[in-house]
């Protein structure tokens, strides 16, 4: 496996995790059990069927979560905690055949594009979720879905093309993420007022 192979499966799975870490983990497992994938590093491991059963499964509660809005802010508030150290980790592990300093440098970088996509995703999806109607909560969640795998699946086909991917992702983050912010804010002002005395 050549360096930018393991450039980007380590960018793309520490990214990918900040959207969905049980589909990123499920995919790479999966690819490297039938389409024959060598799994950069030390991720090999993710081809055990216990890892692919295990991610598969939460893969599935976190499909249904995904949908319900009190839920979905819910799941990810908590998965703060996991997919940014997972991100860290996943990359780290794709470089377990190099430097040690190295591997630190995948490490800091991973949990940094893991924090910069489950920032982007946790923030929209929370103004997506005050949204009274289902329809652009699920639509949200189904295109995130398919974004996690499809980019799993760019990394194994066309490396360069994820690295694009990621690198656009992170500019994208930067620049929604304050928005959502200031949105938010706006919306809980204009709730005070109204739930205020008259």
């Amino acid at each position: 496996m050549t360096f930018l192979d393991t450039l980007a499966i380590a960018m793309g799975s520490s990214w990918v995790s900040g959207i969905n870490l049980y589909a990123a983990v499920a995919t790479l497992g999966l690819l490297g059990r039938f389409a024959h994938l060598k799994l950069p590093g030390e991720l090999g491991v993710l081809t055990s069927w216990w890892v692919i059963g295990v991610a598969v499964g939460l893969y599935a509660v976190e499909f249904f979560a995904d949908k319900i809005p009190l839920v979905d802010s819910a799941w990810d508030a908590i998965h703060t905690f996991i997919r940014i150290p997972a991100g860290a980790v996943l990359a780290a592990a794709a470089f377990g055949d190099f430097d040690k300093g190295v591997q630190v440098i995948a490490l800091l970088v991973g949990g940094g594009l893991a924090l910069s996509s489950h920032g982007a995703k946790a923030s929209a999806r929370v103004a997506i979720n005050t949204s009274p109607e289902p329809a652009s909560n699920i639509a949200a969640s189904v295109g995130e879905d398919f974004l996690a795998v499809g980019a799993m699946l760019l990394a194994w086909a066309y490396p360069v093309l994820v690295i694009v991917l990621v690198v656009a992702g992170v500019v994208v983050s930067i620049l929604i993420i304050p928005r959502i912010v200031r949105y938010m804010r706006s919306l809980r002002s204009r709730i005070r007022k109204l739930s205020g005395p008259n």
